[in-house]
């Protein structure tokens, strides 16, 4: 003989998958908006450093001095970009962790 589920247990296990759903949905929607805005900032930040650089090339009488700028700003924009690139990776991590972390644990 199989055991059948019952309209009120049927109803309550439905309600349990769209509880998680929806919590689930929640968790990605604020994580993704945390991150759109971080690389916004980012994205700000980076363009303000590249325009006070390019000023500063387009001010500079020796091409060495240029160079040496130029240098300067590019080492600080890579090491910069690798270091956004490790923060909004973790931040995604952080989200698909809480998204798909059952409730209750």
């Amino acid at each position: 003989m199989t055991e059948h589920f019952k309209v009120g247990e049927f109803a309550k296990f439905g309600q349990g998958g769209f509880d998680a759903y929806g919590r689930s949905f929640g968790e990605w929607n604020k994580g993704l908006q945390a991150i759109a805005a971080e690389w916004t900032e980012y994205s700000k930040k980076a363009f303000e450093d590249y325009t006070k650089t390019f000023q500063e090339i387009v001010g500079e009488k020796s091409v060495e001095n240029a160079v040496e700028i130029q240098s300067k700003y590019v080492k600080k924009a890579c090491e910069g970009h690798v270091a956004e690139l490790t923060k909004l990776g973790e931040m995604y991590a952080s989200v698909a962790q809480s998204a798909f972390t059952p409730q209750g644990r």
